[in-house]
């Protein structure tokens, strides 16, 4: 009961900190490890362990699908070189880095610096995602970003898995079987990822009902990262392929009314499991430092070496491949705005605390794994001076990096999508006029609510102003109409999309605006 009443009592925590962090517009997860930190700090407060099955099994799969979902495939293929350079060499190099510089300031023997490395060398998704939500970066930096931290795992869970057999065996690393691995990390969660995406569209096409399609959502990453590490392979890489897959082809396996109800559930799952979380690290911290022993109390210097080698290794990485990336598209002048950025926005989280968490118990002191306490300290540490300083203040580079899409931006590209899908429906209705008898009263109720669209979307302050008729047949024929239209206008949106004229997130917002205007309809 009182482990039950703990979760419940951080579920309470967790939503209130959030729900302000949203009125006070700073980085959720950054408040919520603050908070978790000073509730660890209160006398009376029951110390708290992490389970990595826990995270593993029921935290991580949701979150990373959610953020899987987000990714565009147009900008997914267009950023694919530089996220495998990321994904695969910056991963390596970072691990080298931090082994190195931690072996070399701390107590740490190099074989479990070495397992912190491959541990701390890969950003987060669920931080990355849930950090960069609210930033107006441009469609190909905000993609690059996600898409690295949802495409490093199978790199850094092969390196960990390495550097842990060698802590244990005090064997020398076979890089040969670590790149054999590597491919049955990588290749086989792509597949088995790929077959679970294939299976549930099947079904997802095949029914209509709310309640199933909400439990196939929930059950879809759970049944990806089962199946992945029953065989053995990535389960990480296995929801991620899911969503991306998936994500993209929602808008294609259910109606208007389903995806409403989807959006709503899994955005309440993601933000309970995301506010929880983040709380969890900081409450985490205080009792992981006091199981230290006495010649380990110089932590905090050694968490400061190993992220300031991160941020340090990441932009010295990035700088380089931009400026190839900017020379390659033609700009003879480098902008350095971007790696800064890119840099900034590197943030670990709860995919390393899980590792982390991961390493097995020493029974034998003179073992290496005997470190296992600092490296979990100096982990939990660097994941909430990423979370805390570079989450507070990410906004701030992105704004003075003056990359950030102003709001006029995106709100003329808005405007231009909602006047061409105002005039695909006129146009529609036009032919309707022509080929079906249909009463003049409904063409005049449709054609008034497009044009007062379409005045909307000119000048961004004309009212919508479409009035209703009085004949219950009339208002039937309306609703069949309009719904035709709105086929019309999705189609166009899609066409929009296709030719590169909108953004994925305008395309989105402007298809939620669609289906709730379907569902107000139907359920009229």
């Amino acid at each position: 009961m009182r482990s039950v009443g703990t979760v419940l009592a951080l579920v309470v925590l967790a939503t209130l900190v959030a729900t302000f962090a949203r009125r006070w517009r700073i980085p959720a997860p950054s408040l919520l490890v603050v908070a978790g930190l000073a509730v660890a700090m209160l006398p009376g407060t029951p110390e708290i362990e992490i389970s990595p099955e826990i995270i593993g099994l029921v935290v991580l799969p949701p979150l990373l699908y959610a953020s899987a979902e987000e990714l565009s495939w147009r900008e997914l293929r267009a950023v694919w070189k530089p996220v495998g350079v990321l994904s695969i060499g910056l991963v390596l190099a970072s691990a080298a880095a931090v082994a190195a510089v931690a072996s070399f300031v701390s107590p740490l023997s190099w074989q479990m610096a070495f397992v912190l490395g491959s541990v701390l060398a890969s950003t987060d998704p669920v931080a990355v995602t849930a950090l960069g939500r609210r930033l107006a970066l441009p469609p190909k930096v905000q993609v690059l970003v996600q898409a690295e931290s949802l495409f490093n795992d199978a790199t850094s869970l092969v390196l960990f898995r390495v550097a842990v057999s060698v802590a244990v065996a005090s064997a020398a690393a076979s890089w040969g079987s670590a790149g054999g691995e590597f491919l049955l990390l990588a290749g086989g969660g792509t597949v088995i990822g790929a077959a679970v995406a294939g299976v549930v569209a099947l079904i997802r096409r095949r029914t209509e009902d709310p309640v199933l399609e909400t439990v196939i959502a929930l059950v879809t990453p759970y049944a990806a990262y089962v199946l992945a590490e029953a065989a053995h392979t990535s389960g990480v890489t296995s929801v991620v392929v899911a969503g991306v897959v998936l994500g993209g082809r929602g808008d294609r396996l259910t109606n208007a009314r389903i995806r409403l109800q989807l959006h709503a559930v899994y955005g309440t799952v993601v933000f309970l499991l995301e506010s929880v979380v983040f709380s969890l690290i900081g409450l985490a911290l205080p009792a992981q430092v006091q199981a230290l022993s006495d010649g380990d109390r110089a932590w905090p210097l050694y968490a400061l070496a190993v992220a300031a080698t991160l941020i340090a290794v990441r932009l010295l990485w990035l700088a380089p491949l931009s400026a190839v990336v900017q020379r390659k598209g033609g700009i003879t002048r480098m902008n350095w705005r971007v790696p800064v950025v890119l840099t900034w926005a590197g943030t670990r989280g709860v995919v390393p605390l899980a590792a982390a968490l991961s390493i097995p118990v020493a029974t034998n002191p003179d073992s290496p794994l005997a470190e296992r306490p600092l490296v979990l300290v100096l982990t939990t540490s660097v994941v909430v001076a990423t979370l805390v300083v570079q989450g507070f203040s990410l906004a701030t580079v992105v704004r003075r990096s003056g990359i950030a899409l102003e709001p006029d931006h995106t709100e003329r590209e808005e405007a231009s999508a909602r006047c061409s899908l105002a005039h695909a429906g006129l146009g529609r209705l036009d032919e309707i006029s022509e080929l079906e008898a249909v009463p003049d009263v409904v063409l005049d109720r449709l054609r008034r609510g497009l044009t007062a669209r379409l005045d909307d979307a000119r000048d961004r302050l004309a009212e919508s102003n479409g009035t209703g008729v009085g004949i219950e047949s009339a208002d039937l024929v309306y609703r069949q109409l309009r719904r035709d239209l709105i086929a019309v206008e999705a189609a166009e949106l899609q066409h929009l999309y296709d030719e590169h004229r909108i953004s994925d997130t305008t395309r989105r917002r402007l298809q939620r605006s669609l289906d709730l205007e379907e569902a107000r309809l139907t359920d009229a």
